[in-house]
């Protein structure tokens, strides 16, 4: 009677239980490989879009293990288990970690959109957040910029994706904002085919766009004149200081002043 009653008892069970069972086990092997189609599907993706590789392998196991959790969720409901106090236990803990490591997230979702968007590349030289330097290393939390003196700028990718990005590299090439003052004697005409001339003999001065020399202003003890060359990007700075360099030795050689403050003393005889 016994052993009867236990193989009822067995019988019960299976048929309580063995389809939850084998449903579950059918949903872990659907899920599984759904899983996994998903994730290649997305890498796939990812790779056509250029993404950095190190957002790649964070975004994918981020959502492998969301997925997954969403797949044990499912089995426990399959199985009987309420889990409506699981998904209460996660959201409390990802509530939790996220107030925890609220300035740490904002500097991740940066970096995801820095990566996602592109506004600048390794190798590019920008200017954000008060400092000037070329995109050593694009990571998930912080930029980092070899400034210009060779020091190492590390910029919080939050902050960064927040404010102002200038990339002096996207063009191609840069406009050579300079100013020289020449005395109000000297003559107009002269002074600007004097600094035309200087822009257009220099090697790295590109033809097109051509540079130009404007009047452009009138100061106090000078009359001013923006000189704008026109160079590749790399070429900034060599540009910048000889064509300073040439257009004093020009405007000597001319015999064009460049005027100076000057300091008069009056003395007064009792």
């Amino acid at each position: 009677m016994d052993l009867e009653r236990y193989i009822n008892i067995a019988q019960d069970f299976i048929v309580t239980y063995g389809i939850k069972v084998l449903g579950a086990i059918v949903i872990w092997i659907i899920g599984s490989w759904l899983i996994k189609k998903i994730n290649n599907g997305i890498a796939k993706v990812m790779t056509k879009q250029n993404y950095e590789i190190s957002l790649q392998k964070f975004l994918l196991n981020l959502i492998g293990w969301a997925l997954k959790i969403l797949l044990f969720l499912a089995i426990l409901s399959q199985l009987g288990v309420e889990t409506t106090s699981f998904a209460a236990i996660l959201a409390a803990a990802g509530l939790a970690v996220g107030m925890a490591l609220q300035g740490s997230l904002g500097n991740f979702a940066g970096g995801v959109l820095i990566m996602i968007f592109k506004p600048f590349k390794v190798g590019d030289l920008i200017e954000a957040q008060g400092e000037i330097g070329v995109v050593k290393e694009i990571e998930i939390f912080t930029t980092k910029l070899k400034g210009l003196s060779n020091k190492e700028i590390i910029i919080p990718n939050g902050t960064l994706s927040n404010g102002n990005i200038v990339n002096y590299t996207t063009e191609g090439t840069r406009r050579v904002d300079l100013v020289f003052g020449v005395s109000y004697d000297a003559d107009i005409k002269q002074t600007k085919d004097v600094l035309m001339n200087v822009l257009t003999s220099h090697p790295k001065v590109l033809k097109d766009p051509a540079p130009s020399v404007t009047v452009l202003e009138l100061a106090d003890s000078s009359v001013n004149f923006a000189t704008r060359p026109w160079c590749k990007t790399e070429d900034y700075w060599d540009v910048y200081f000889d064509v300073t360099e040439n257009v004093k030795e020009a405007l000597d050689k001319a015999g064009i002043e460049i005027p100076y403050p000057h300091q008069v003393e009056i003395h007064k005889e009792a």
